[in-house]
C-alpha cells in the first residue's frame, strides 16, 4: 500500500480554483497542478494511499461541492484512481511545463531539455512529492516580492535568508538565483527535505550556500552565527500564527519578511498578529483569494 498513489483530478469553474487548491493542500495532497481545458478548470493531484481510504475521498468532494454552492458556482466534479508510485511520477510530470513567473523567473521542470536560450533566471526544479511548482498564487507572489527585494545592489550577495517551510525550496534558490548569499532553508517534512536537496543540485547551488535541514524556526537558530536579514514563509495560516513570535529568535531590527499562503479572510488575524510581535505590513499583495505580506521590523 505504501507505493501506491490516489491520482485526484477536479474539473471546476476557474473561480473555484484557490479554494479547491485550499481544501486539496489541507486534504494532505501532493504535487498539484492545473490546465485550462475550455472554458473550465482541471486540478490534477496525488495522496498516497495510506493516507485516505475511499469514504475519505467522497467526503472530500461533498466538501468541495458545498463550497461552490455556498459562492453560487457550479460544483466541481471530482474523481480518483489509484496508480502504482512509478505510473504516479510519470503521470504527474505530464501535467506540468515551464512558467514565466514575473519579470525575471521561468520555472523549468528538470525532466525537459535545457532551452538554447533563455533570458530569464532559469530555475529548474523536480519536486517530487513536495509542495512548490510555482503553479499556486501563493509561490507566484513570493517569488514576485523576491524579485522587488533583491538583486538590484551588489551588497545582496551579503544578505542571509530563512525560509521556514521551504516545500521544494523554490522559493530559496529563487533568493540565490536574485543574488542573496545564503539561504537557510527548513521543513519539518522530510519528502520536503529530500526534494529541496534534488533542487538544490538541479540548480548547481553549493551545500554551503542552501543549508536545507529538517525543522522549524529553533532549528535556523541552531544554524545562523547571526540574525538573517529575510525571511520567507508560504505556509497555511494557522501555522504562521504560530510561527510568529518565533521569528524574534532569528530576526534583527532591519530584518525583512515574505509571509504568504494566507487567504483573504485570514489576513487580519495574521495582521494583528504581526504587529503584536513589532512588524510593519509595508504591503499587501492580493492575487485570487490569497495575499502575500511584505513585512519589516518596526
Amino acid at each position: 500500500m505504501a507505493n501506491n498513489w490516489w491520482e485526484i483530478q477536479v474539473l471546476c469553474d476557474p473561480a473555484l480554483e484557490d479554494s479547491i487548491f485550499w481544501r486539496l493542500e489541507n486534504f494532505g495532497c501532493r504535487g498539484m497542478a492545473t490546465e485550462l481545458k475550455g472554458h473550465s478548470c482541471l486540478i490534477s493531484t496525488y495522496l498516497p494511499q495510506e493516507r485516505a481510504q475511499m469514504l475519505d475521498l467522497s467526503a472530500l468532494s461533498l466538501l468541495l461541492r458545498q463550497d461552490a454552492l455556498a459562492i453560487g458556482l457550479p460544483t466541481p466534479a471530482m474523481q480518483w484512481n489509484l496508480i502504482e508510485e512509478e505510473d504516479w511520477a510519470i503521470s504527474w510530470k505530464k501535467h506540468w511545463h515551464p512558467q514565466e513567473i514575473g519579470d525575471r523567473f521561468l520555472i523549468y521542470p528538470a525532466w525537459l531539455p535545457l532551452p538554447e536560450q533563455c533570458d530569464r533566471l532559469l530555475l529548474r526544479l523536480d519536486p517530487g512529492a513536495a509542495f512548490g511548482t510555482g503553479a499556486h498564487a501563493t509561490t507566484q507572489l513570493c517569488l514576485e516580492a523576491l524579485e522587488m527585494r533583491l538583486g538590484f545592489d551588489p551588497s545582496d550577495s551579503g544578505v542571509q535568508v530563512a525560509d521556514i517551510g521551504c516545500g521544494s525550496g523554490i522559493l530559496s534558490i529563487g533568493a540565490l538565483l536574485l543574488g542573496a548569499g545564503k539561504a537557510y532553508s527548513v521543513d519539518i517534512d522530510p519528502l520536503a527535505v529530500r526534494a529541496a536537496r534534488r533542487c538544490r543540485e538541479l540548480n548547481k547551488i553549493a551545500e554551503s550556500k542552501m543549508l536545507v535541514k529538517l525543522g522549524s524556526v529553533e532549528r535556523v537558530k541552531q544554524l545562523i552565527e547571526e540574525p538573517v536579514d529575510g525571511i520567507i514563509c508560504n505556509i497555511l495560516a494557522e501555522t504562521i500564527l504560530d510561527l510568529i513570535p518565533e521569528m524574534d529568535h532569528i530576526c534583527k531590527p532591519s530584518t525583512w519578511g515574505i509571509i504568504s499562503g494566507v487567504l483573504l479572510e485570514q489576513a487580519k488575524p495574521v495582521a494583528d498578529t504581526l504587529e503584536q510581535h513589532g512588524w510593519v505590513v509595508a504591503t499587501l499583495w492580493r492575487r485570487q483569494d490569497w495575499c502575500c505580506f511584505n513585512i519589516r521590523r518596526s
